[in-house]
């Protein structure tokens, strides 16, 4: 009861915090954050080769999707765009015959945002699979809730290795080659921010210092380099985070035998939740957040085993209770009576057969969340603003959320001739995204706690808060309609 009222208390705090700043978007507003905006900043001494209008720091998925954004936009096409990337150039000439572990559950708004980047066409081309309907049930009780789309005729989803994505948007950023610089085995070492205005050594840009020796210079540095975020570190951007004691162990599953497989599968252990996600007609992607110990017994065991352990997570009544059983058997009768043929009929999930070779890893998890998205000159996107858990698939559709919205703030700036490092419409990309984000993440991380425990009256809170919403059509497309933004 204390972690999760530190928990509400700490994401209350930075929603107020948050919000509270749009009474006051002012000059004053913008020193607060240690910079501001002066009518009098000229133009650097360094020359027109070493100054950009926007870099973006982190090429992955969010990355490469925001220089893809920028160099679409046709009010930024006199601007000098720049992304940096610390590892190699991820491009695919062919499919691998094996699918990669890390995947994306991509929402129907981010799959129109990639559509318009000219990346879907890539995508599939080379390899995603669509799920209509989803189904999520409790291992500690009968309760489930199923989302789907009328006549299961509209994709929910869409189930894409990250490799691939990159790989698609990097092809798509080739033919973007007049308008975006794009440098990859390049390491950022420093920072140095621009002063405030009235200090009289100002610096008018942000400097970026790479490893090489060079230094860069630009007027909008974009921070897109994931959870452990350098720009955010060196910007002094607060973060509020914590860790969840869990780890996901990842890996593709081979199914028993073909089928259909358009459905995703979750379910809540007294540990953590299990996904199995839809790859193909033969195989799916595991996620199974579960606890350090545990996840590291998992990776240890022979793949026999390892596909037992999956399938009994998957089958198992073993954490039923009988009193929960019954409570919850009363309340659906009672639920059906008021509201007969609603809800959806139980399906039981494909069982797996085998698992992809070296294809187990795990990964830690956590949340953490930026209380600020900008300063004078800096924005952060994707991972770098905030991290999620996985159970509800929504980390990428906030990162490519935050790219549209970014995209559109910054043409409008560069429309109306406003300097696009500016504070005065940088507010707008941070108000309306911590708006989306907050609630999400705060829905997240209650989902994570509420289902952290088989305690018996937690248990029957949930079970029936779950048999409820299943049999609310109106409350389960708005949810539906909010995650798929």
């Amino acid at each position: 009861m204390y972690t999760f009222t530190k928990v509400k208390l700490a994401v209350v705090g930075i929603g107020r915090q948050c919000f509270a700043v749009r009474r006051t978007l002012n000059g004053a507003r913008a020193v607060s954050r240690g910079f501001a905006c002066s009518a009098n900043e000229k133009e650097s001494s360094t020359s027109e080769n070493e100054l950009y209008d926007i870099i973006i720091s982190g090429g992955g998925m969010v990355g490469t999707a925001m220089a893809c954004s920028l160099g679409l936009d046709p009010n930024l096409a006199g601007k000098k765009i720049l992304l940096l990337e610390a590892g190699h150039k991820k491009v695919m000439d062919s499919v691998p015959e094996t699918y990669s572990t890390r995947v994306s559950s991509i929402s129907p708004g981010s799959a129109t945002l990639l559509s318009g980047l000219g990346a879907w066409d890539h995508i599939v081309k080379m390899r995603c699979k669509p799920y209509n309907k989803m189904q999520v049930w409790d291992a500690c009780s009968d309760a489930l809730i199923t989302f789907d789309k009328e006549n299961l005729q509209d994709e929910m989803a869409y189930i894409i290795e990250n490799d691939v994505i990159v790989a698609s948007l990097t092809k798509q950023l080739q033919t973007l080659s007049d308008h975006v610089d794009v440098r990859y085995r390049t390491k950022v070492v420093k920072y140095t921010w621009p002063r405030p205005y009235h200090m009289a050594e100002s610096i008018p840009w942000v400097q970026v210092t790479l490893a090489s020796g060079k230094t860069l210079h630009t007027k909008l540095l974009i921070g897109a380099d994931g959870p452990n975020s350098m720009v955010r570190r060196e910007a002094g951007i607060p973060t509020v985070k914590w860790n969840y004691d869990q780890s996901a162990v990842v890996a593709v599953l081979h199914l028993s035998e073909p089928t259909e497989n358009n459905v995703a599968w979750q379910r809540f252990l007294p540990t953590g939740p299990i996904a199995m996600l839809p790859l193909s007609d033969t195989a799916s992607s595991l996620v199974w957040s579960t606890s350090h110990q545990h996840a590291e017994e998992l990776l240890q065991l022979d793949e026999e085993s390892f596909v037992d352990a999956i399938n009994s997570a998957f089958w198992s009544n073993e954490n039923h209770s009988q009193l929960v059983e019954t409570a919850g058997s009363l309340f659906r009768t009672a639920m059906s009576v008021l509201m007969p043929d609603r809800g959806s009929a139980r399906q039981l999930p494909p069982s797996v057969s085998g698992i992809g070779p070296k294809s187990r890893v795990m990964f830690p998890l956590g949340m953490g969340h930026a209380t600020e998205y900008i300063r004078h000159r800096v924005v952060l996107i994707g991972d770098a603003a905030h991290r999620v858990h996985p159970l509800a698939g929504q980390g990428a559709n906030l990162g490519f959320g935050d790219v549209a919205c970014l995209t559109n703030v910054l043409s409008q700036a560069a429309f109306n001739g406003k300097d696009i490092g500016a504070m005065q419409h940088l507010l707008e990309y941070e108000t309306e995204r911590q708006r989306h984000n907050l609630p999400m993440m705060a829905a997240i991380d209650l989902m994570k706690k509420l289902y952290s425990t088989n305690a018996a009256p937690v248990v029957l809170l949930r079970t029936f808060g779950l048999q409820a919403t299943n049999i609310l059509p109106p409350l389960k497309e708005q949810i539906m309609a909010f995650a798929s933004k």
